[in-house]
């Protein structure tokens, strides 16, 4: 998609932050665009959601949102990220990038983010808690079963 300063102009003359490396090959460089963009079809279908049932969307309202979203998300895992390496980690968590949408000025969306984890690990620790209930349940040794027979109350005819 070619924005309105023309094509000629890199990312880095506009400021803009980028995280992929465009070559000079076209072929390369457009398969390097596809693989640091969310699927249009998921971005349409989220957009969908909030529109009434007969509205229409464009192509380029999509594309637009797609390089939109997909550039908001490499902003704030950026920042989680260099918080994980000031921090000697390497696994970005939920709380870093709640943490990064707060330091970035999203502080709604990570107060939101925030309740939404908490939610989500307390629904994740019931579920692994039934599963182990169940396995243990499908591992225990069944009870044997008792039987008595009285033959001497058997009498012969």
């Amino acid at each position: 998609m070619v924005d309105s300063i023309g094509p000629n102009h890199s990312n880095k003359q506009r400021g803009v932050r980028s995280n992929y490396a465009v070559s000079g090959d076209e072929e390369e460089g457009a398969l390097k665009e596809q693989e640091r963009l969310l699927p249009i079809a998921n971005v349409g279908r989220i957009m969908k959601q909030i529109l009434p049932p007969n509205a229409k969307i464009s192509k380029e309202a999509k594309e637009t949102m797609q390089e939109c979203v997909s550039e908001f998300i490499s902003f704030v895992t950026g920042e989680a990220s260099d918080k994980c390496h000031r921090e000697k980690r390497k696994t970005v968590n939920g709380d870093d990038i709640c943490w990064a949408l707060g330091s970035l000025g999203f502080d709604d969306y990570g107060d939101s983010l925030k309740r939404y984890l908490i939610r989500y690990r307390e629904a994740e620790g019931e579920r692994v808690a039934n599963q182990n209930k169940a396995a243990a349940a499908e591992t225990a040794a069944p009870e044997p079963l008792h039987f008595s027979f009285d033959l001497m109350d058997k009498r012969r005819i």
